[in-house]
């Protein structure tokens, strides 16, 4: 049964639950009224006397929406609303007036006003104004993200981090370690070893889960576009552009490829995480955020310090913790579950049938070093389902049948083992401590194999 607390919530919507209102009114009354009204079925309200207060309290907080009476001292409110468009003002907007008369229609709508409520209005009506407003700008979010996800490299490779093997369990208990905490994470390895992926486990299983999650790839953003894409902008006309790391607010968000960031951007990233706000393009105003950052790049950070082409303080700040994202060739024991999770992804998408991973093609599968790591796994079995079969140099021939099929898997796990053994020189108990087993396992193992 829900609690008289809860009942309106639902009522409302869940964007009225989860949102922050500065309300604006010079009228004591009318102030403490609203106050009343919302604070129930909101995150967080306060309220301000005069626009000069309001400002100031913008100054120090970011607002979903900013609820304001048209008549007030000194100015009116879409006076305010304008002026603090020009300094940066995000939050949407919901006018409270006496007087609907058609040029302050217009001139809301030329400053970006949401909705208006005509006085004297009854609780309801406030609420039910908030409501649309909140609802309207949850779905233009929703909507960008969208696009952005649709728009951004590689989207298709999203999915679940698979893998038994030592090396992606390693990965994963860290992952799950990190999950809970706000600290920063780098997560680095060549590329198609599935460092977004990892990314968004991290995220899935933190307590910004139901937040949203935001990846950015950094080298598909021209440089002279990059600032705005992530800081948003005002332009001369005092029109907003939201940008990324606005939108991202409460969530996650992922910067890969970070290696590519422009010199100016890197300074200014440095800012945002060290003092979690933000001044967007244009705008003479930091906005507050809440949001936790992970990053990924294949490439070789402290060369690009060296070389000068990264900064060693934004290098240090993003390298709190590293996650090394296996290469495939390291963990070839999980080749035949994410070849059998491709193979029946594509069949089902594709609408065609799904290929036969006899023992032969795994063990060719266990044998290739794999450059191009997971993702060009990936894309082999999706070209494979595509043509009806397999490359010759991946076909099976039907040379190995029958009961050889179970041991496709003791051949992968030995190529394994022996590649493991090869990097610690012999040492057998350096090669069981990495592979998270015992010495005795590693000794029957090669003994059974004649090593």
């Amino acid at each position: 049964m829900l609690t008289t607390a809860e009942a309106p919530r639902d009522e409302y919507g869940e964007n009225l639950a989860g949102a922050s209102i500065l309300v604006i009114d010079d009228e004591p009354g009318m102030r403490n009224f609203m106050t009343k009204i919302l604070t129930p079925r909101c995150k967080r309200v306060e309220q301000a006397a005069s626009a000069a207060e309001a400002s100031a309290i913008l100054d120090q907080a970011h607002f979903d929406l900013v609820i304001l009476d048209n008549i007030m001292p000194g100015k009116t409110g879409l006076e305010w609303v304008q002026e603090q468009r020009k300094v940066g003002l995000f939050a949407d907007t919901v006018l409270v007036t006496a007087y609907a008369d058609l040029e302050t229609a217009i001139q809301a709508l030329r400053v970006g006003v949401a909705d208006f409520v005509l006085k004297p209005f009854r609780a309801n009506q406030i609420l039910n104004s908030v409501a649309r407003a909140l609802d309207r700008k949850h779905l233009r979010r929703e909507n960008y993200l969208l696009k952005h996800a649709l728009s951004a490299e590689g989207t298709a490779t999203r999915g679940r981090l698979l893998g038994k093997s030592p090396a992606i369990q390693t990965a994963r208990d860290m992952i799950t370690r990190l999950a809970p905490m706000p600290t920063p994470v780098l997560f680095t390895g060549a590329s198609g070893t599935g460092k977004e992926i990892a990314a968004r486990t991290l995220h899935s299983l933190s307590d910004r889960a139901d937040k949203p999650f935001v990846a950015v790839n950094c080298a598909a953003i021209a440089p002279d576009r990059i600032a705005h894409e992530l800081f948003g902008m005002v332009d001369a006309q005092d029109r907003r552009q939201d940008g990324l790391f606005l939108y991202a607010d409460g969530g996650t968000l992922f910067l890969d490829e970070v290696a590519q960031m422009p010199e100016q951007v890197q300074a200014a990233l440095l800012r945002v995480l060290e003092d979690q706000r933000i001044r967007p393009v244009g705008a003479e105003r930091d906005i507050p955020l809440n949001l936790r950052f992970l990053f990924a790049t294949n490439a070789d950070l402290d060369q690009a310090v060296a070389e000068g082409r990264f900064r060693a303080d934004l290098y240090h700040r993003i390298n709190v913790v590293n996650i090394q994202m296996p290469p495939l060739k390291e963990r070839v024991e999980d080749i035949v579950e994410l070849a059998a999770l491709f193979m029946e992804q594509f069949s089902t998408t594709l609408a065609m049938p799904a290929l036969e991973l006899d023992a032969e093609t795994l063990l060719k599968f266990s044998r290739y070093d794999w450059p191009g790591n997971v993702r060009e796994l990936r894309n082999l079995i999706e070209r494979s389902v595509i043509l009806g079969g397999f490359p010759e140099e991946f076909a099976g021939t039907g040379s190995v049948t029958g009961s050889a099929a179970m041991d496709t898997l003791d051949l992968v796990m030995q190529r394994h083992i022996m590649h493991v053994l090869d990097a610690c020189d012999g040492n057998r108990a350096e090669a069981a401590r990495r592979l998270g087993v015992s010495r005795k396992t590693i000794d029957r193992k090669c003994a059974s194999w004649g090593v």
